[in-house]
């Protein structure tokens, strides 16, 4: 098992480690991390692991494991791979997370704004996208981003929290993605709660409060279907 500490503070850029095993692919497990793993649209994690000795060795992405709990570093081409057992100060690329933190909790209003089932999605460091179930869209460019950027300025505080798997069954209308739902089976599933926004469950990280994404503006609006319509965002800077 791979503790996931940016579960429960997305601002923890490094952490002390342990290396507990190096899979047949060369994926490194450490006993807990700050490095997001693959998923929800959101990409895995770079940055470091630092050995006792000063030498470093760059991890290119991080996934998940066999295991639903087991996190995977994925090391640099060419980079050599610690001894289990080792200690590692594992830290992330942090202006690059808190880019995706910014742009992931914005994808969140995005689905406050559109009120529509959600198709597919991905989030990027400078841009993300949302796919909506919905034949037309009566809203332009500008008109979302104006209510985008409204939602953005108001500082609506972010704050995850957890339900059980009963009570979500209970609320289906929590979940807003159609094509991937949330994992249960482990007795609770967390939530994202955007105040007075929105409110669904997602296991990504995101900022403390909407202030923090900065202006956003919408890319493009494209068809992608008969009731299929993309919507692309970009940071205004």
């Amino acid at each position: 098992m791979t503790e996931p500490l940016f579960r429960d503070d997305a601002y923890l850029a490094s952490c002390e480690a342990g290396v507990v095993a190096v899979n047949d692919r060369g994926g490194i497990v450490l006993d807990r991390t700050v490095f997001y793993p693959t998923g929800g649209g959101q990409p895995g994690d770079t940055g470091t692991l630092t050995l006792a000795d000063g030498s470093g060795i760059r991890i290119a992405t991080t996934v998940k494991g066999d295991t639903p709990d087991e996190i995977v570093h994925v090391p640099a081409e060419g980079e050599a791979l610690p001894d289990v057992g080792a200690k590692v100060t594992a830290a992330i690329d942090w202006d690059r997370r808190y880019r995706l933190m910014r742009m992931h909790t914005c994808m969140h209003l995005l689905s406050a704004v559109l009120p529509f089932p959600v198709t597919g999605g991905q989030v990027g460091d400078d841009k993300g996208r949302l796919d909506f179930d919905m034949p037309e869209l009566a809203q332009t460019k500008e008109e979302i981003t104006e209510k985008l950027n409204a939602l953005v300025q108001a500082g609506h505080e972010v704050t995850p929290t957890w339900i059980t798997d009963d009570e979500l069954a209970a609320k289906p209308d929590l979940v807003k993605t159609m094509s991937v739902k949330p994992p249960t089976g482990a007795g609770r599933v967390r939530l994202i709660d955007v105040a007075d926004c929105d409110l669904q469950p997602c296991g990504g990280t995101h900022v403390r409060n909407t202030s923090e994404i900065g202006a956003v503006l919408v890319r493009k609006i494209e068809k992608k279907g008969r009731q299929n319509r993309r919507v692309s965002l970009a940071f205004a800077d």
